[in-house]
């Protein structure tokens, strides 16, 4: 695998960021990606949409990254909401009943839009 991981912070407002993933989310990027979540948290975003239009390979750590993020968010009044996830991690996703509570959303915009009306109507 040779995909270089790439992580990009396109919005943020009020509680909500979005965090775009690219390359293989893999053992080696998964540190990374828990450390920016983290600091997103920290810095008032406890409202997540992680953008995986880019991955090109997911592993278990990066599955197991997601979860501890989710985690995080949770216990931070926030959420982690998933956008553009790539075939074999949705069909991972659903077999393992995970899209239950990281529900995937077609696009990043349209995830975004789910997390800002839930925030205005709550």
């Amino acid at each position: 695998m040779t995909d270089a991981f790439h992580i990009d912070v396109p919005h943020t407002d009020g509680t909500l960021a979005v965090i775009a993933l690219a390359g293989e989310f893999d053992l080696a990027a998964a540190p990374a990606v828990r450390t920016r979540a983290l600091e997103l948290l920290e810095n008032g975003h406890p409202d997540l949409v992680a953008d995986l239009s880019g991955v090109t390979f997911c592993d278990s750590s990066g599955l197991g990254a997601l979860v501890g993020i989710w985690r995080c968010a949770k216990d931070a009044d926030g959420s982690l909401t998933l956008a553009a996830v790539p075939d074999r991690l949705g069909r991972l996703l659903s077999v393992t009943g995970m899209d239950t509570f990281l529900p995937p959303y077609p696009t990043a915009e349209a995830a975004l839009a789910a997390r800002q009306g839930n925030r205005t109507t709550a």
